[in-house]
């Protein structure tokens, strides 16, 4: 899901190629064991794309609410959790920065590589919807991109280098995608990653509490952190 002007909806195949690849399903399997699911929970999965995360853990709580702004994707979605007689899954068209919910709605958020699509602004914006919803002492598990592309850090340096390599090992069409990454970073039209350091502080300034935020091993890391029992 993204405020931006990627259109989502010519991208159902492509999200759900990438998503049956095993990156991203060991992502969702680490998201689903720090989200400790219980059968009583009512959960929301923002940015469910076609229901990696989604289809998973409505296996494991009594409802899920999968957002996402690309009403196509949820077409998919709703299809596919009908072929697999999830009736527990609840589908809506909607941005991360305005959840059509009502406060206090959910005791899990969660949610897998839709948050670098937003710029600062909107991720703030979009923490803030998230604390709105959850009950007190509901839990937030975020799965994203974690690295930008300042070259101060060696970390940031290490992910572009290694992005670079694998696009230049497919040959002629890895340079072309290359050169088209490198045409929308200009446009500004690239995604928009954020260091760890900033999950650890934007979670803290929406007022969360328990804040853990870990790399991976690769692009990736996960924010965990909890809504205050008393706000």
């Amino acid at each position: 899901m993204t405020t931006m002007t990627k259109d989502w909806d010519r991208h159902v195949a492509d999200a759900e190629e990438i998503a049956r690849g095993p990156g991203f399903r060991h992502l969702r399997d680490r998201i689903l064991e720090l989200a400790d699911p219980r059968p009583t929970d009512v959960v929301v999965d923002i940015g469910a794309g076609t229901g990696l995360l989604a289809l998973e853990i409505a296996t494991h709580v009594e409802r899920v609410w999968a957002i996402d702004i690309s009403p196509s994707m949820v077409d998919y979605l709703r299809t596919k959790a009908a072929s697999a007689g999830r009736q527990n899954i609840e589908v809506a068209v909607a941005s991360a920065v305005s959840l059509p919910l009502v406060d206090a709605f959910a005791d899990l958020v969660v949610s897998n590589y839709c948050f670098h699509h937003m710029d600062d602004t909107e991720k703030h914006r979009a923490l803030r919807e998230v604390r709105r919803v959850l009950r007190p002492g509901g839990r937030l598990v975020i799965g994203d991109m974690m690295f930008d592309l300042s070259p101060d850090d060696p970390r940031n340096r290490a992910v572009v280098a290694e992005k670079v390599r694998a696009m230049l090992s497919k040959g002629p069409a890895g340079v072309l995608r290359l050169a088209k990454n490198a045409v929308r970073l200009g446009c500004g039209r690239w995604e928009r990653p954020a260091r760890a350091e900033w999950w650890t502080c934007a979670l803290a300034a929406a007022g969360f509490v328990d804040v853990d935020v870990a790399v991976l091993a690769h692009e990736g890391g996960i924010a965990q952190a909890r809504q205050p029992v008393r706000y």
